[in-house]
C-alpha cells in the first residue's frame, strides 16, 4: 500500500515536470557549465591550498565537485518541502490530500519525493562528468557512502519539513530556509575545507549536518575511508536525524493542526 501510493506520488509529479521538458532540459545543460566553472578555477587555484585538501585527497577539483553535487539534496531538502506545500496551496489540491487518512507527513514527504529522484539523477551526472574530467573513484567506499547519503537526506529533510511548516502557517518569511540557504556554503564546506576558517566560525560550522555529510562523502568516495573510519562522520548525522526528525514530525502536525483550527490552509 504504501509503495503504491509512493508511486503515485512520483507519477503525479513526473508528469507535471514532463510537462515543462525544456525547463528539465535546459537545468541539466546549465549544469554542465557549472561544472566546468569549477573545474577552471581548480586549474587556477593549483596546489595553493593543498595543505587544507589533503585530507580530502589533494585535488581541489575533486573536493568541490562532491561539495556542490551532495549539497544538491540540502537545497533540494530545503526548498522541495516548502515549494511543494505553496504549489499545492495555490493550486488548490492541498486541503483535499491533508484531509485524507493518510498521514499528513506521509502526504508532504511523498509529494517531494521526485525532487529527491531528480536530484539523484543530477548528483549521478556530476560525479560521471567529474570522472570524466579526471576525478578518481577507484578507491570509493559505494557502502560507506551510501549509509552517509541516507543519513543526510533523512537529517536534511527534517530540516525541510520545518520550513514546510513555517510556509503553512506564515505563509512567508520561512527563517529555516533563509538560515541554511546563505550560510551553508559557508560554513558547510561546500566550496573549501572549514579548516581555512577562524576557529570560531569553524565552531558554528559543526553546528550543521552538512559539514559532516561532506566530510564523510568526500572521505569515503575519494579516500575511500573504512566504515570505521566513517564512524565520526555517521555517529554525527544519526544524531542529528535523531533530534530533527520527531521534532520536524512534531512541528509538521502542530502546523496542519493550526492552519485548519484557523481555516487558512488553502491561504497563501
Amino acid at each position: 500500500m504504501i509503495l503504491r501510493l509512493a508511486f503515485a506520488f512520483i507519477r503525479r509529479s513526473y508528469m507535471l515536470q514532463m510537462s515543462y521538458k525544456l525547463e528539465s532540459i535546459l537545468r541539466m545543460f546549465f549544469m554542465l557549465f557549472n561544472i566546468l566553472t569549477y573545474y577552471f578555477v581548480a586549474k587556477l587555484v593549483g596546489t595553493a591550498g593543498a595543505k587544507y585538501l589533503e585530507p580530502y585527497g589533494g585535488d581541489y577539483f575533486s573536493f568541490v565537485l562532491i561539495g556542490i553535487a551532495f549539497s544538491t539534496y540540502l537545497m533540494v531538502s530545503l526548498r522541495g518541502f516548502s515549494e511543494t506545500i505553496r504549489d499545492e496551496q495555490m493550486m488548490g489540491t492541498l486541503e483535499a490530500m491533508l484531509v485524507t487518512p493518510t498521514d499528513t507527513a506521509t502526504v508532504i514527504t511523498f509529494s517531494s519525493l521526485w525532487s529527491f529522484i531528480f536530484a539523484s539523477i543530477r548528483v549521478v551526472l556530476y560525479l560521471l562528468v567529474g570522472i570524466f574530467l579526471g576525478v578518481n573513484l577507484n578507491n570509493a567506499n559505494l557502502l560507506g557512502a551510501l549509509i552517509i547519503l541516507f543519513l543526510t537526506v533523512l537529517s536534511f529533510s527534517s530540516l525541510g519539513m520545518l520550513a514546510a511548516s513555517f510556509i503553512m502557517i506564515f505563509k512567508r518569511g520561512d527563517p529555516i530556509n533563509m538560515m541554511f540557504m546563505s550560510t551553508s556554503e559557508l560554513f558547510g564546506g561546500v566550496f573549501f575545507p572549514i579548516e581555512v576558517l577562524p576557529w570560531w566560525l569553524q565552531s558554528i560550522s559543526h553546528l550543521f549536518p552538512m559539514t559532516y555529510s561532506l566530510s564523510g562523502m568526500r572521505h569515503a568516495l575519494l579516500q575511500g575511508y573504512s566504515l570505521h573510519d566513517l564512524l565520526p562522520e555517521i555517529s554525527t548525522l544519526v544524531i542529528f536525524c535523531v533530534i530533527l526528525m520527531p521534532l520536524s514530525l512534531l512541528i509538521i502536525r502542530f502546523a496542519v493542526k493550526r492552519v485548519k483550527e484557523e481555516g487558512t490552509l488553502v491561504q497563501y
